[in-house]
């Protein structure tokens, strides 16, 4: 195998799927500066994921709609400056 090519700061870490609160923990090379107890005491890294397997149609068979960043919010602060300039009128519907 070539040398130094693969990395070498594996660690345990946990990866946490915040729409559902699952956590699961393996090695992994991500970086990260939050952290989290975990269930056996000890402090490791924490990546938070907005979809895993526990929370994807795809493995789970059911549809769900998730909205963890706001972006119904973000696209209305976006293009309220647009609609402003044009009036009331355009608002209305």
């Amino acid at each position: 195998m070539k040398k130094d090519i693969h990395p070498e700061n594996y660690r345990l870490v946990v990866f946490k799927d915040i729409s559902i609160d699952y956590a699961f923990l393996t090695k992994s090379t991500a970086e990260t500066k939050e952290t989290i107890k975990w269930e056996d005491g000890n402090e490791y890294p924490l990546v938070k994921l907005e979809i895993s397997h526990k929370s994807h149609p795809f493995y789970t068979g059911k549809m769900k709609l998730i909205d963890t960043a706001g972006r119904v919010d973000k696209f209305r602060s976006k293009y309220k400056k647009h609609l402003d300039k044009k009036g009331p009128a355009a608002t209305e519907e």
